[in-house]
């Protein structure tokens, strides 16, 4: 059997993926986001004293005052960092709850009335687009320093958050097993819980999971502008200059955060 040798410059050129014109945008966009960072940080270091190389230097000087971290004083900031898991369980759980008629209102497909979804979608949309420290400062400003600000700062930003991804969740089920629960004579509420719930469930549990993480990380910094917990003790111990009392409190802090993570994905796995 003969085998015809074929010649390899009648072989076609391998096309190329994007073309020349793409190729030539992608390089003039990643020259020019390249020389918009040079030149921001050149520009930065002229209100610095000494530029960079001095502000680095600065911070080692900085660094090695946190340590070693004085940690006899862990047993007395237990009772601000238990303040702290408690200002992000009662943010969550409120949240959590009023999250499900405002998801459900906010869903296209299970609100049907134009104008209510619209109005809740707005709001909802109002809400994300606060801030929470922002939030916990006129809170701080309305009842004092506190729980009470950083909890309800927490539950708005929880409730913004949390609505959206469940929204976004119920618009993505299969609405076969509603339209079938519709037609066989069920009424709204047994629509949603025997046709919904079982449908959302996974990732409603995930998603509140997930909110209680950033919760409790976010309770701390608002403990910063008075909104109580740790945060305020951490705040009080860097305002001092106690430097190794503030490593020791900063520890502490990635220790509680550690675990909890850990525990809310062994929950998140056993739950998905």
């Amino acid at each position: 059997m003969v085998t015809e040798k074929t010649n390899p410059t009648s072989l076609e050129k391998t096309p190329s993926i994007y073309p020349a014109k793409t190729k030539l945008q992608v390089t003039i966009i990643f020259f020019v986001v390249l020389g918009f960072y040079l030149f921001s940080m050149l520009y930065t270091q002229r209100d610095m004293v000494g530029g960079f190389g001095n502000a680095l230097g600065n911070m080692f000087v900085v660094i090695e005052k946190f340590f070693p971290p004085n940690l006899s004083v862990v047993p007395a900031v237990w009772g601000p960092m238990a303040q702290t898991i408690q200002m992000a369980i009662i943010a969550t759980t409120g949240a959590a709850i009023l999250t499900v008629p405002l998801a459900l209102l906010s869903a296209q497909n299970i609100t049907t009335f134009k104008p209510l979804y619209v109005f809740t979608r707005t709001l909802l949309n109002i809400l994300r687009t606060i801030p929470d420290l922002v939030l916990a400062v006129i809170f701080v400003g309305l009842f004092g320093i506190g729980l009470l600000p950083g909890i309800l700062a927490l539950f708005i930003f929880s409730l913004g958050i949390l609505a959206k991804l469940i929204s976004e969740t119920i618009e993505s089920v299969d609405m076969n097993p509603l339209e079938a629960m519709r037609a066989s004579g069920g009424n709204v509420f047994q629509v949603i819980y025997y046709g919904l719930v079982p449908q959302v469930l996974p990732q409603y549990t995930s998603f509140v999971l997930y909110v209680f993480e950033i919760n409790i990380r976010a309770s701390v910094v608002l403990g910063l502008v008075g909104a109580g917990g740790i945060g305020l003790v951490l705040d009080q111990q860097l305002g001092f200059y106690n430097y190794p009392n503030a490593m020791a409190i900063i520890t502490l802090i990635f220790v509680v955060v550690i675990v909890i993570e850990y525990i809310s994905n062994k929950l998140r796995e056993a739950l998905i």
